[in-house]
Formats: C-alpha cells, sequence, structure tokens
C-alpha cells in the first residue's frame, strides 16, 4: 500500500459541525484551524480594526460551539459561520457609533515584501488605503457585500443566505456598491 492511500481527508465542515452538534466538542478545533484565518480576514476588512476583528472571530466561535444545535445538516458551515460573523460585527460596529469610539488602528499598508521599488510599494500602498477608505465608507449593508464577493470569493447564493435577503438583492447590492466605489475612486 503506498503512503498517498494511508492520507485521510480532512473530515469536511459539514460532517465535524455534524459532530460537534451530535455533543463532539473536540470537532471544534479543526473547524477553527480551518476557519481562523479566513475569518478574521473577512472581519478585519469590514471593521478595520485588527484587534476588533480577532475578538469578533473568538465571539463567532464562541457562538457556533453555545448554538451548535441550531445548525441545520445539510447547510453550508461556511455560510453559517459567516452570518453568525457578520452579525457580531454589525453588532459592534453600531455599539462604536453609540459610543463615538474611533479606532486607533485603522491605517495599514502593505507590509513590505521587497519585491517592489520604494516608489511603486508607497503608490501601491497608497492605492490600497484609498480603497479600503472607499470600502469602509460604504454603507453597511453595501460594505458586507463586497467584502463577502470580493475578498471571501463567495457566491451570491452564500451571500443571500448570510445577509438573509434574495439574490436578486445581493446582485442589486453589488452593482450599488460598484458604482459608489466608481464614483469615489475615480475609476
Amino acid at each position: 500500500m503506498s503512503e498517498a492511500s494511508d492520507e485521510q481527508e480532512p473530515p469536511a465542515d459539514e460532517s465535524l459541525m455534524a459532530a460537534l452538534a451530535a455533543g463532539d466538542d473536540a470537532a471544534l478545533r479543526p473547524l477553527m484551524d480551518r476557519w481562523q484565518v479566513p475569518l478574521r480576514s473577512f472581519l478585519y476588512r469590514f471593521l478595520q480594526d485588527e484587534h476588533e476583528a480577532a475578538d469578533v472571530a473568538q465571539e463567532t466561535f464562541v457562538r457556533v460551539h453555545r448554538h451548535r444545535a441550531r445548525w441545520r445538516p445539510g447547510a453550508r458551515f461556511s455560510t453559517w459561520m459567516f452570518h453568525i460573523a457578520l452579525n457580531l460585527a454589525r453588532d459592534r460596529r453600531r455599539w462604536w457609533r453609540l459610543r463615538r469610539h474611533e479606532s486607533m488602528d485603522t491605517a495599514c499598508g502593505l507590509p513590505a515584501d521587497g519585491t517592489d521599488s520604494p516608489v511603486a510599494a508607497a503608490e501601491r500602498a497608497e492605492r490600497v488605503a484609498e480603497v479600503r477608505a472607499a470600502i469602509a465608507a460604504l454603507p453597511g449593508h453595501l460594505r458586507s457585500v463586497v467584502i463577502l464577493s470580493e475578498y471571501e470569493r463567495l457566491s451570491q447564493a452564500e451571500i443571500a443566505t448570510i445577509e438573509g435577503i434574495t439574490v436578486k438583492a445581493v446582485e442589486t447590492r453589488l452593482a450599488r456598491a460598484r458604482e459608489k466605489l466608481r464614483k469615489s475612486l475615480r475609476l
């Protein structure tokens, strides 16, 4: 028997979630390992604050565990998880607005990888900052669909499920968001 046949595919998210829902708490660890980075990335793009993104990601996994019995077998785990995360992120932003809290960590640039000239790296970092600022300036309902579509590469159907809207509404929101971005970025 070859080594390749001895290697097993990791369990699918839905299998792990079914095990978690059935009481196997150890099934949460592989889900966290698999989804921690994509979830924090999504939350950072939405919240524009690394520490808040980390906190909300952790709270998302706490909610996944706490509400494991609410997960519907046959549903995609990632869609359910992003739905929880988005609701928590929206709550966090609402909390900020009520308390007029401004993050000190909203400025971000590209890490220097040494491949660009200093001028090119500075121009690229400036453009990325402009795009991030333009996305951050979008209303929340438009910002979330752009992030889920462009950065998380989710389908419109998955976004519709996460947002609790129709696929047509996702299409409309994406079109509006892209138009606003074109105008603000002068594209």
